[in-house]
């Protein structure tokens, strides 16, 4: 069996940048069809993508944050990302608790918001 070579994901590498392009990709399909997904689905899309994203740990948090922020950047200040979430209590992790109340997308002053 022939192991696949995945790119190196460094910070602002090219690889980086469609890695997170392409992470942006799935979680637009998922919310195209009103899903909610989960880390280690993404990962295995990922995968499936070229890209090499455990489901857990620093990678995974800080693309699904680059994602976020380039869709800002683009115009789009929605927190796609927060559509994905753990399996198990079915939550986003706290970081984007911690990103939601950015400016950019900050919406805490709408009644019921979360």
């Amino acid at each position: 069996m022939t192991e696949t070579k995945f790119p190196k994901l460094t910070a602002n590498s090219e690889a980086r940048r469609a890695a997170r392009d392409a992470m942006v990709e799935i979680i637009r399909g998922w919310a195209t069809e009103g899903q909610t997904g989960y880390y280690g689905t993404l990962s295995a899309l990922m995968r499936e993508s070229g890209y090499s994203v455990p489901p857990r740990g620093p990678l995974m948090s800080a693309l699904l944050k680059e994602a976020c922020l380039a869709e800002a950047d683009r115009g789009i200040p929605v927190m796609l990302t927060a559509i994905v979430v753990n399996k198990h209590t079915k939550r986003p992790s706290g970081q984007f608790e911690v990103l939601a109340k950015e400016e950019r997308f900050r919406r805490g002053d709408l009644p019921n918001w979360t």
